[in-house]
């Protein structure tokens, strides 16, 4: 069996994201298999030389290959066509070279090369989709949905999909729409739901439920998706009936931002913390919360979202306060009773919805079940084996390295 991999991700190793959703799966999925990976990276991040370094270790440590490229963000289409071009010269290389058999791209720009690879080396392509990405450029106010890069990007998503011989995707609701795409009526690659995880050795249960005072918590920017303003009308019901109630938001970049919108909406300042907390450390905030937020626009590109925040929150034993029309999460937080889940946002709903959350947060059983669901559904460890499970599934006989 032919166990090397090409992984390709067009967000970096240096960045958080990339550590936490790309490295800690591959450091586990290393051992026995060679890997080669592929990553573009910031700038700023690159001449950060401590963090590279220390980077650089981590994953040399594990036995995987690192190929870091340049990423180059303006003019937005010239640039991203150039990283295309030299990501697909760079790859196929590394693919011819070592003999891989799988080509493994993050999202959409790394399926544009990772097809490269495919016609020219005969790899298996497996297509991690990460999400409904042009349809939330839309929902997002970024493109027009009678747009030409709308349409282009949608044909592109269809020769991905068409072309993958594994999809992945994060949440059963986008693998129920992707079935029903009316090209795949005769020709379906096999698609895996693997939502995205949480390393549940540090996002851990650190001690009993926070109850005296209720701290309802949030963490993660906010903007295009997260309804910062509905999140603290939330936090303004829950002091209606419980006065000493604090709001913890944990936020690098906007914090002054969320001031003014929590002063606009009537909430004392004396009673919110807003802190800055890097990701290794983000438990420890998250172990102050006795609930927690993830309030996010519906719309129709959100049914292929698994906010990683969730399985964070879980992990901890916090319930969370979420919403219909993203991915699996109504059905998750109501059907497992580790949370609550929205309709709507009015008045009405929202101060039940506080109240529901106030009774879940309360009870003794919830910080367990809630931990238990998070072992059930995001373990970092049950991420790795579904990877591993489908790496062998595509596995060549194995050519031989060099």
């Amino acid at each position: 069996m032919n166990q090397g991999v090409l992984y390709i991700s067009y967000d970096g190793m240096l960045e958080p994201l990339g550590q936490s959703q790309v490295l800690a799966y591959l450091e586990k999925l290393a051992p026995g298999r060679r890997i080669h990976l592929i990553s573009f990276e910031k700038p700023n991040d690159w001449h950060d030389e401590a963090q590279r370094k220390a980077v650089g270790k981590r994953i040399a440590d594990t036995g995987i290959h690192w190929h870091p490229m340049r990423y180059h963000k303006s003019p937005s289409a010239p640039a991203t066509a150039y990283d295309i071009m030299v990501g697909s010269a760079c790859a196929i290389a590394i693919a011819q070279k070592h003999r891989l058999g799988i080509v493994h791209a993050r999202s959409y720009v790394a399926a544009l090369i990772a097809l490269a690879v495919k016609r020219l080396t005969g790899a298996k392509f497996l297509f991690d989709m990460r999400g409904l990405w042009a349809d939330e450029r839309v929902d997002g106010g970024l493109w027009p949905r009678d747009g030409r890069l709308y349409r282009m990007t949608k044909a592109l998503e269809r020769r991905f999909i068409l072309a993958a011989d594994q999809v992945v995707t994060l949440t059963h609701a986008s693998a129920s729409e992707i079935r029903c795409f009316d090209y795949l009526a005769h020709r379906s690659p096999p698609i895996e739901v693997i939502p995205t995880c949480a390393d549940l050795d540090r996002f851990s249960i650190q001690g009993p439920p926070a109850l005296n005072p209720f701290v309802l918590g949030y963490v993660g920017s906010v903007g295009t998706w997260y309804l910062l303003d509905e999140m603290l009308h939330c936090f303004r019901l829950l002091q209606a009936t419980n006065p000493s109630a604090r709001l913890l938001i944990v936020n690098r970049n906007e914090q002054e931002m969320i001031r003014t919108r929590a002063l606009e909406a009537g909430i004392d300042p004396g009673s919110i913390d807003i802190v800055a907390a890097d990701h290794q450390d983000i438990h420890e905030q998250i172990a102050r919360m006795t609930a927690a937020m993830a309030l996010i626009k519906p719309c129709y590109s959100k049914i292929a979202s698994a906010p990683t925040k969730l399985a964070e929150y879980l992990g901890c034993g916090v319930p969370c306060l979420g919403n219909s029309g993203v991915g699996d999460v109504a059905e998750m937080l109501e059907g497992k009773q580790v949370g609550v889940a929205i309709d709507g946002f009015s008045d009405k709903e929202l101060s039940e919805a506080v109240g529901r959350l106030r009774t879940l947060a309360t009870n003794p059983e919830t910080q367990r079940r809630c931990r238990a669901v998070a072992e059930e559904l995001f373990s970092l460890d049950g991420g790795v084996a579904a990877y591993d499970s489908l790496y062998r599934s595509l596995a060549l006989p194995d050519a031989g390295a060099r």
